[in-house]
């Protein structure tokens, strides 16, 4: 089973799941933890070849988007959570998507962060040339090169040192294999009944993301269940870079579900006395 850490308050407070992105690990939470723990129960989550799942089991060759989402529902079942509200950034976001496709029952609600539903075509040749080169020079090197093409800026250096720090602790094997996943995230996103699983979801997106905003906010408009939230002058790892204000969208938007579905439930509780 995958590696994971929680703050538990009780029974009584719900769970909020975390998802880090590609090369990161649990750690890249850690402006959220103080916060977090005020309110909810917290699942913190390494998936395959990441921090303390680096030596997963079992090997396999190519990952896909199924047997991510069951990977996260395990851990769920080993802690007995039987549906928790869930945070992803960057790739964390494709297996949430993942999980709303092969897994919609154990989602209450989403936060996207940095948000990854389509490669624009500035995106695909950048993968292209890397998956031309993965096998012939270190991934630091490639992952390097991609963190300060995804956020240039100066003020981007935190999160952007935090993500290279992080990726370091990643093996070069593990690293080949996400890279081949991320390839496909075109084709998960479209795969999502929207109408079927009417699932609340909140994209946090820096208007300096240049490679991922225009797909989140072209695409997104379909689907009525989502809300998007822009920061001003941040860029992709939103979580870190502007943290206080992520911090606040999400939990605003986590404890809005959590009222609607006590309403619910206690109109439902009326309806079956009368």
């Amino acid at each position: 089973m995958l590696h994971y850490e929680t703050h538990n308050l009780g029974p009584q407070h719900e769970w909020v799941v975390f998802l880090h992105g590609l090369g990161g690990n649990s750690n890249i939470w850690y402006k959220q933890i103080k916060e977090f723990k005020k309110h909810f129960n917290l699942l913190f989550i390494d998936l395959r070849d990441h921090g303390g799942s680096a030596n997963y089991e079992p090997e396999m060759l190519t990952y896909t988007p199924e047997i991510l989402a069951k990977d996260v529902v395990k851990v769920m079942d080993c802690l007995s959570i039987e549906k928790a509200h869930f945070a992803g950034i960057s790739l964390g976001s494709v297996v949430l998507h993942a999980m709303h496709i092969y897994a919609p029952g154990r989602i209450k609600s989403m936060i996207l962060g940095g948000a990854i539903i389509r490669l624009t075509s500035v995106a695909k040749v950048i993968l292209r040339t890397g998956n031309l080169l993965k096998s012939v020079v270190p991934y630091m090197w490639l992952y390097k090169t991609f963190a300060r093409i995804l956020m240039p800026k100066a003020h981007h250096k935190k999160s952007r040192d935090v993500f290279i720090l992080e990726a370091k602790k990643i093996r070069q094997k593990g690293f080949i294999k996400w890279y081949r996943f991320a390839a496909k995230v075109c084709e998960i996103y479209p795969r999502i009944d929207c109408e079927k699983h009417e699932i609340p979801k909140m994209y946090i997106m820096g208007d300096q993301d240049y490679m991922f905003l225009g797909p989140v906010e072209e695409d997104t408009i379909k689907d009525k269940s989502a809300r998007l939230h822009i920061i001003e002058q941040c860029g992709h790892v939103c979580n870190i870079e502007k943290h206080k204000e992520f911090n606040q969208i999400a939990i605003q938007f986590i404890k809005e579900q959590v009222k609607v579905e006590q309403e619910l439930l206690a109109t439902s509780k009326l309806v079956s006395i009368a």
